[in-house]
């Protein structure tokens, strides 16, 4: 676990009421916008592969199995872990993820910070939200575990 984890956040996370005002509602619709454009790029990548299969002779195909993790995770990786350090979803409903740290969100983490969030979805099925009612600053359990935490962008 991040030491800095159980420390108070990065000033500019939280120096403003406004920051956490609305996330949780912000970050369930930014969640739902990543799904179909992650949805659209597993279909490209589907196309792609279809093709690159007839080429191998059918041996291509076997990339099906891993398409769909392949594509989000090179999705968060990319997005999430890049500079604005906000999927197209999160910027899209003008939130990001910051570390307490006060360090960038790099794509190791940021592939993290998702695995996790499906892991504990799997098991706590939606009730994983309930989490933000009752921790600081309205964070899930791998925000906490990973000492970041959601912040509106435009503040």
């Amino acid at each position: 676990m991040n030491v800095h984890s159980l420390e108070a956040p990065h000033p500019r996370a939280l120096d403003d009421p406004r920051a956490l005002d609305g996330v949780l509602k912000r970050r369930v619709f930014a969640v739902i916008i990543d799904y179909m454009i992650v949805g659209l790029l597993v279909a490209a990548a589907a196309i792609l592969v279809f093709i690159f299969g007839i080429i191998t002779l059918g041996v291509g195909w076997l990339l099906y199995g891993i398409l769909v993790p392949t594509v989000a995770i090179a999705y968060i990786w990319t997005t999430l872990g890049g500079p604005h350090q906000a999927t197209l979803g999160m910027r899209t409903m003008d939130i990001h993820l910051e570390r307490f740290d006060g360090r960038r969100i790099d794509g190791l983490t940021a592939v993290v910070h998702s695995v996790l969030f499906w892991a504990f979805n799997v098991v706590l099925t939606p009730l994983i939200l309930l989490a933000t009612l009752f921790l600081d600053y309205k964070r899930t359990l791998h925000d906490l575990l990973l000492g970041t935490v959601v912040t509106r962008g435009s503040i």
